[in-house]
């Protein structure tokens, strides 16, 4: 009989240890115990954007923020805004990196047709005030635009404004260009529309090799295309040879950084916005363009530097 109940004590010490082991196991690895930060306790979120290194530099610091929030974060960039905008709508992507002029356009475009009249201007409130209606309509809530602006702009090679005189893009009126972009370009006021109605530039034919990207920048070294698409904030484009051309008749709105949310998932996880605008708040131009040179120059991952900016920040 002491035998027998020295086996059983044995037995229920062995399942303790293990119970206890398995525990720690999943403390180790977060509560969804595959090793995520944050558990997902507050459930999962889809976060898109745009496939360039800025969009992933800040897509990463939200799937930072959201995970020690305890949401478990599905990054899915994509090539152009138009892929992603109406699964925003429906809910299926809950937040995306935004800039102010870029979404109000395309909602304006979506809503009223390629040639309906421009509600965006060179002030984020301004413009944000203007596209109420249509971003109640799309469902969509843009959090606090951060004071990181990051304009769309074209270049050229430099060889090429040498040889043709140009520094601005109303010296290419009336020539015939190929233009290398973004695949949502063709009439877009701040894109091809733009340059053929405004500046008078004969767009013969649009590339869609995306924004800012190796791809759009060695067409326009190699000669395939004569003009490209980045941004203002783009480091990399004096080491390869290419200049940008001054934006002098202003087709450009202000495109100041700023979260887009669905407006419906929002309300039931109001700690979003807190998260998010606290991040903004410490965003200006200069600092985003730092951070973008060390993803596209120095070559670092984005999810590093997004950490590391967060923790010096205080915010992770």
């Amino acid at each position: 009989m002491q035998m027998k109940a020295r086996r059983i004590l044995a037995a229920a010490l062995v399942s303790v240890l293990a119970m206890g082991a398995a525990s720690c196991a999943s403390d180790d690895l977060g509560d969804d115990g595959n090793g995520s930060s944050g558990g997902g306790d507050k459930g999962k979120v889809v976060l898109s954007g745009q496939a360039f290194d800025e969009a992933a530099l800040v897509a990463s610091m939200y799937q930072l923020l959201l995970e020690k929030e305890g949401y478990s974060v599905e990054q899915k960039l994509v090539e152009s805004r138009d892929q992603y905008l109406g699964e925003l709508e429906k809910g299926n992507v809950q937040i995306a990196p935004e800039y102010t002029g870029g979404i109000l356009d395309l909602l304006n475009t979506n809503a009223n047709g390629a040639n309906a009249e421009p509600i965006t201007t060179s002030d984020a409130a301004e413009s944000i005030s203007a596209g109420k209606q249509l971003l109640d309509d799309a469902g969509i809530t843009l959090l606090d635009p951060s004071a990181a602006t990051d304009t769309n702009a074209f270049f050229v090679t430099q060889k090429y404004a040498d040889d043709n005189g140009v520094t601005k893009l109303s010296d290419l009126e009336g020539k015939s260009v190929v233009l290398a972009a973004a695949p949502d370009c063709k009439g877009r006021p701040d894109c091809e529309g733009g340059l053929t109605t405004v500046y008078g530039i004969k767009v013969t034919k649009i590339l869609p090799l995306g924004f800012g990207g190796a791809q759009t920048k060695n067409s326009v070294k190699d000669g395939e295309s004569q003009l490209g698409l980045t941004a203002t904030t783009d480091g990399t484009l004096a080491a390869d040879g290419l200049v940008l051309l001054e934006d002098d008749k202003a087709i450009q709105p202000a495109q100041n950084l700023v979260p887009a949310v669905n407006t419906a998932w929002l309300k039931d996880h109001r700690d979003v916005r807190e998260v998010l605008n606290e991040l903004m708040a410490t965003l200006d131009t200069r600092t985003l363009a730092e951070l973008n040179t060390r993803v596209t120059v120095d070559r670092e991952k984005p999810e590093d530097v997004a950490r590391d900016y967060l923790e010096q920040n205080a915010l992770l």
